[in-house]
């Protein structure tokens, strides 16, 4: 075995090191939805439970495309008079995504308060001026998109229209 294979006979049919650029980014992926599933979203959540609010994080309740339950996820927003704007960091791979595209209507948590409104995906919006929206000072701007960019991996902008008055 050692003749015909060399030294490539030893090492795993799994490497650790993905091969290709698709390889990274799927594994890149598979890692940050990981860490947002099991570390992220139990930390905001019992944050919320507690009555800590946090500015880096808002929950967005979307209805289940499957289940038809409500589904409750922290995200980053953006608030102004009208509505908000949200980046969905992974696109139609995300949960919360495939649900806006399933059904539209959304609660959005701003403070204490819940307040209902319309979500739209748009994946022709430029993301990453968006992002740099999302900084609290123009200064933090570059930081704001670096972060983002380290977390994402099909962005899409999605806008939230308020219902309520």
């Amino acid at each position: 075995m050692l003749r015909r294979n060399g030294f490539d006979a030893f090492r795993g049919k799994r490497s650790a090191t993905p091969r290709s650029a698709a390889d990274r980014a799927d594994r890149k992926f598979r890692t940050e939805r990981a860490v947002g599933h099991y570390v992220m979203n139990p930390t905001i959540r019992a944050l919320g439970k507690i009555g800590v609010r946090t500015t880096f994080a808002t929950e967005i309740e979307t209805i289940g495309r499957k289940s038809g339950e409500p589904r409750r996820v922290p995200v980053s927003m953006l608030f102004d008079a009208d509505g908000a704007w949200a980046i969905c960091q992974h696109g139609l791979r995300s949960g919360w995504g495939l649900n806006i595209s399933a059904n539209p209507n959304v609660r959005v948590r701003r403070g204490g308060r819940w307040r209902t409104g319309t979500a739209v995906l748009l994946p022709d919006d430029d993301v990453v001026a968006r992002t740099r929206a999302f900084a609290p000072h123009p200064a933090l701007a570059r930081f704001t998109r670096g972060v983002f960019a380290t977390l994402e991996s099909d962005p899409v902008t999605v806008r939230i229209t308020f219902t309520d008055r």
